[in-house]
């Protein structure tokens, strides 16, 4: 199975999601909290700087009223009247204090048309020299201020931008003025410059001021006042003429403005008008100008909200890599080598448990089950254990040509009394060990082969190969016209034929196994020969038989046993084949169905002209055939072929296979290969067999169901 959706990715998505979630929501609650906060204080704030702007507007004005009214009275009280030379001195010496007044003109309305002497002008030439100004522009300003200066005579304060005459910010407040029963204006220009850097602006915020008719008097961009822009359109302004209220609750004013490229600016906007003219104070403040702070900390919260998400992301996938995933993968592969039936994989024991986590107690309960399976595989079939976990094994009976196995102790009766006889009740343990030990260098050989142990039966093993084998034998029931027939029947031949050679090659390599047990047991008993009761490995021989034919193969027993084996002629043929070793004075038999299977390409005889392939050169195989014919039940008459030797066999590649650390024992090599028997009577030899008088030889049939053709 592929992993489609990771632990560690999901722990990725899980965790960031929180992250997202949580610092999310925090980002966004601080962020509506703050700007509640920062919104409110500019506000606030805001409020508070235009009530200094207008607190500071009006004293400028009523200051400047104030002292030009003292002077126009001291002028007024002096000997010789206010065109004297020491009223003329009081004017300079109040200009040069006072530089930011340009003129003081004393008029009526009607002196703009009619010049009356009783009219008194100051002008501050300086004022005028310094800023390049004409000073007719002064008399320019009048004539197209007539209507105001009616107002102010008639007893109206007005103030007026005085600009767009004079050319530079001033601006001029025209104060009612009585005189010797006249009804004149007072009327005093001074300079807007130093009204503007006293109000000056706050972070952001911005203060200018309007006169009764709207139009501006001060504003830190001087174009605008230069131009003599009015602002009865301004928003901020027709909501000031609409509630026309000056208290604290309507003097803070939200409002929207279109830009330059007309998209809506929303500004907060404070006023407050003061006693002097109906002049009006208003201070703005951008309202992304007052949450630009709140923005950046928004911006800087989503970045570090992103760069925690993504550490997040990167730390918990590295942990769910090294910590989870690799161990996880770890065990998938240790689960996909069971599954393959690898029961003894190295990567189990590379699991750790010494973790305090479900994945320690996962790889524990992977090696516990390794340990049960390993223990399962050897009191059943490794080979049908090994196909039972790979779901390879079909359940039901089926029919197969395998080649089948069965070896057994010579003379075992009287070994098992000895051991009565010499251990008493200790023989059974010693019974059990010295079986073990020869049944585990056979059982070696036997998977080595590529055979699988069927069962024990006493000291009687029996063993098949190609059983496990997945082969359907269909292509029988193909007519004889298809080609395909004759094709699957090679087909299948040369695997039954595999089969059987391997089945030979792992017998032939028992009889080294035996001769290595048989070397090992005299050095065993040698070693234990002092001792009371000394413990000792009898010398044995055994014989095997081999058969190959067809047999049913499947699941034996019920529903608290149960057992994958094979059963029929060919089985019971094979086991006759063991039997019949004693007289006929062999260790290996091998039927003549087996025989003729594997005669023309692995055994040089006439029908091959005594030649084999040479890809078949490393498998050769010498046997002879015993000299009696037997009679068989229900095969006739058969000859069985004593397997003499494999010449090219190479025993030590072949054990190495299984134990790398493997080590070819000199004294018994020669039970195989190079150097092993070339004749039958060789191996008699070898083994301390007698040679049989074939014409005496007298088979029980009825415990053998063979008897001798005469």
């Amino acid at each position: 199975m592929r992993v489609k959706f990771p632990i560690g990715v999901k722990l990725a998505i899980i965790i960031g999601l929180v992250v997202l979630l949580s610092l999310g929501t925090l980002t966004y609650f601080s962020s509506e909290l703050m700007g509640r906060d920062v919104q409110v204080t500019a506000q606030d704030s805001n409020l508070s700087l235009n009530s200094k702007a207008a607190s500071t507007v009006e004293d400028k004005l009523s200051t400047i009223r104030a002292n030009v009214f003292q002077l126009l009275d001291l002028i007024n009280v002096m000997s010789g009247g206010r065109h004297s030379a020491s009223a003329r001195q009081a004017a300079t010496v109040f200009l040069e204090r006072n530089q930011d007044i340009a003129a003081i003109y004393v008029i009526s309305s009607d002196s703009i048309v009619n010049p009356n002497p009783a009219d008194d002008k100051i002008i501050n030439n300086q004022f005028f020299i310094s800023n390049e100004i004409d000073v007719t522009a002064m008399d320019y300003f009048l004539t197209m201020n007539q209507d105001v200066l009616n107002r102010s005579c008639n007893g109206e304060t007005v103030a007026v931008n005085a600009s767009p005459f004079i050319t530079v910010p001033t601006i001029a407040m025209f104060y009612p003025w009585k005189e010797n029963g006249r009804d004149q204006s007072c009327i005093i220009l001074f300079s807007s410059l130093t009204l503007g850097d006293i109000l000056g602006s706050g972070s952001g915020n911005t203060t200018f001021v309007i006169n009764d008719s709207d139009e501006l008097l001060v504003h830190p961009d001087s174009e605008k006042i230069l131009a003599g822009e009015s602002f009865r359109n301004y928003p901020l302004v027709k909501k000031v003429r609409e509630n026309n209220e000056n208290s604290e609750d309507s003097r803070q004013v939200p409002f929207t403005v279109k830009d330059e490229n007309g998209l809506d600016v929303d500004f907060f906007g404070a006023y407050e008008k003061i006693s002097v003219a109906d002049i009006v104070v208003l201070t703005t403040v951008q309202l992304d100008t007052i949450l630009e702070g709140v923005r950046d900390t928004r911006h800087n919260n989503i970045l570090i909200t992103a760069i925690v998400f993504f550490i997040s992301i990167i730390l918990i996938l590295f942990f769910s890599r090294y910590a989870i995933s690799l161990h996880l993968r770890k065990l998938t592969a240790a689960a996909d080598e069971i599954q393959q039936g690898n029961f003894e994989t190295e990567l189990i024991s590379s699991l750790k448990t010494k973790r305090w986590d479900e994945i320690g107690v996962l790889n524990q309960s992977t090696k516990d089950e390794q340990g049960f399976l390993n223990t399962f595989a050897k009191f059943t079939n490794r080979g049908v254990a090994k196909a039972i976990a790979r779901k390879e094994i079909d359940f039901e009976p089926h029919l197969k040509d395998i080649t089948i196995f069965f070896s057994d102790i010579r003379g075992f009766t009287a070994i098992s009394d000895g051991f009565k006889n010499k251990f008493g009740n200790d023989s059974p343990k010693e019974i059990i060990a010295f079986l073990n030990d020869y049944m585990g260098r056979m059982v070696e050989c036997i998977s080595l082969s590529g055979g699988n142990v069927d069962k024990f039966e006493g000291d009687a093993i029996m063993a098949v190969w190609g059983i496990l084998r997945d082969e359907s034998l269909d292509f029988e029931n193909l007519p004889d016209s298809n080609p395909d027939k004759k094709i699957l029947a090679e087909k299948h031949r040369k695997i039954v034929q595999s089969d059987a050679v391997s089945a030979i090659r792992g017998t032939i390599a028992m009889r080294y196994a035996l001769m290595k047990y048989n070397k090992d047991a005299e050095e065993f008993t040698r070693l234990h020969e002092r001792e009371p009761r000394a413990q000792y490995k009898p010398h044995i021989r055994i014989g095997c038989g081999l058969n190959t034919g067809r047999a049913t193969a499947g699941i034996m027993g019920g529903q608290d046993k149960m057992e994958y084996t094979a059963i029929g002629d060919a089985v019971n043929f094979a086991s006759r084949t063991e039997s019949s070793n004693k007289p006929c004075g062999t260790d290996i038999l091998i039927t003549q169905d087996t025989y003729d299977l594997i005669k023309k390409d692995y055994i040089r005889c006439d029908e091959n002209g005594f030649r084999i392939p040479q890809d078949n050169y490393e498998n050769e195989i010498i046997v002879e055939r015993i000299p009696v014919e037997f009679e068989v039940k229900g095969k006739g008459a058969q000859h069985f072929y004593g397997v003499v030797n494999m010449p090219h066999f190479d025993l030590e590649k072949f054990f190495k296979a299984g134990n790398k650390d493997f080590v070819l024992d000199e004294a018994c090599k020669k039970a195989a290969g190079p150097t092993g028997p070339r004749t039958l009577n060789e191996v008699r030899t070898m083994l301390g067999i007698p040679i049989p008088d074939f014409e005496k030889v007298n088979l029980n049939e009825e415990e053998n169901k063979i008897q001798v053709k005469q």
